[in-house]
C-alpha cells in the first residue's frame, strides 16, 4: 500500500487547484471547448498524475511507464493541464488550445503531444484501447498499469461493455477504469437521456472488482487506487461521484457548461473563485 499522509493530500489538492485554473484559462483563451467535464475530473486526474502513476516526463516513451487513456476525450483540457504541470511540455503550449496547427487539439492526439497515450474522442474507443494496452503488458511481461477515465454518459456506448467483457475474460488486474459520474451529459441529465444506472452493479455483473467513492475527496481517491492496485484476478472500476463544473459556483451542476467556454468576464470570475 502506498502511503497516504497529509503531505500527499496537500500536494494533490494544490495540483488539482492548478489544473482547474489552467482549464479555465485555456478555455477562456480558446473561446470553445468542454468546461464542465474537465473540471469534474480534476481531482481524479491530480491524484493519478501526482500520486499514483509511474511516469518520467523526460522519457515519455519509457516502456515501463504507466498508461493513462482519456476515454472521454472531449475533456482534453484536464489532461493537457496535468501534462504541462507534470513537465511533459512547456506551460506556454496551453495558450494554443484549439488553435490551427497546435498540438493541443480539441481531442487528444498522441501523434502531436508528448504524454498523450491514445487518440480519443469517439466515445467508447478509449476504454477499448486501454484493454488492449493492459493485455499487451501481460503478453510482453511488463508490470505497468493502465488507467482509463470514462464519462458516465459515455457508458451509453455499447463498445464500453464489449471492452468490459473482454477485460474480465482476460482477468486484466492491471487495468483500472475510473468513471467520472457527474450525472450530466450534453443533452441533459443522464438519468433522463439514457440512464446507465446502476453503474456499479453493471461492472460487477461483467466480472469487475468495483468501488464507489466521492470523486472530489482525495483521501477516498487514493484509498481506492491503493485497493485497486492490490486486487488480483480481475480489472477494477472506480465509480467516482463528482460535480460537473466543480469549483466554479455558477458552473456547478449546470448542463449548459458541458460544452461551453467562459467569456472574459466569466473567466475572471471563475479564476477568482479558484484562487
Amino acid at each position: 500500500m502506498r502511503r497516504i499522509g497529509e503531505e500527499e493530500l496537500v500536494l494533490t489538492s494544490e495540483k488539482a487547484g492548478i489544473i482547474r485554473r489552467e482549464i479555465i484559462k485555456m478555455l477562456g483563451e480558446a473561446g470553445s471547448g468542454h468546461t464542465g467535464g474537465s473540471l469534474s475530473a480534476a481531482d481524479l486526474v491530480a491524484c493519478l498524475y501526482f500520486w499514483e502513476m509511474k511516469l518520467d516526463p523526460k522519457k515519455p516513451d519509457w516502456e515501463d511507464r504507466d498508461r493513462f487513456v482519456l476515454s472521454k476525450g472531449h475533456a482534453a483540457p484536464v489532461l493537457y493541464a496535468a501534462l504541462a504541470e507534470k513537465g511533459f511540455f512547456p506551460r506556454e503550449y496551453l495558450k494554443t488550445l484549439r488553435k490551427l496547427g497546435s498540438p493541443l487539439q480539441g481531442h487528444p492526439d498522441m501523434r502531436k503531444l508528448a504524454g498523450v497515450e491514445a487518440c480519443t474522442g469517439s466515445l467508447g474507443q478509449g476504454i477499448s484501447w486501454a484493454v488492449g494496452m493492459a493485455l499487451a503488458a501481460r503478453i510482453d511481461q511488463r508490470d505497468y498499469r493502465v488507467y482509463a477515465l470514462l464519462g458516465d454518459g459515455e457508458l451509453e456506448e455499447g463498445m464500453v461493455w464489449e471492452a468490459a467483457m473482454a477485460a474480465a475474460h482476460y482477468r486484466l488486474d492491471n487495468l483500472l477504469a475510473l468513471v467520472d459520474n457527474n450525472g450530466l451529459q450534453i443533452d441533459g441529465k443522464i438519468a433522463e437521456v439514457m440512464s446507465p444506472e446502476p453503474i456499479a452493479d453493471k461492472f460487477v455483473a461483467f466480472g469487475w472488482n468495483t468501488l464507489e467513492i466521492d470523486g472530489h475527496d482525495h483521501r477516498q481517491i487514493m484509498e481506492a487506487l491503493n485497493s485497486a492496485r492490490s486486487f488480483k484476478g480481475s480489472p477494477t472500476a472506480i465509480i467516482a461521484h463528482t460535480t460537473k463544473g466543480k469549483g466554479c459556483s455558477f458552473m456547478e451542476n449546470r448542463v449548459e457548461w458541458h460544452g461551453t467556454a467562459p467569456n472574459r468576464e466569466e473567466m475572471e470570475k471563475a479564476l477568482a473563485e479558484l484562487a
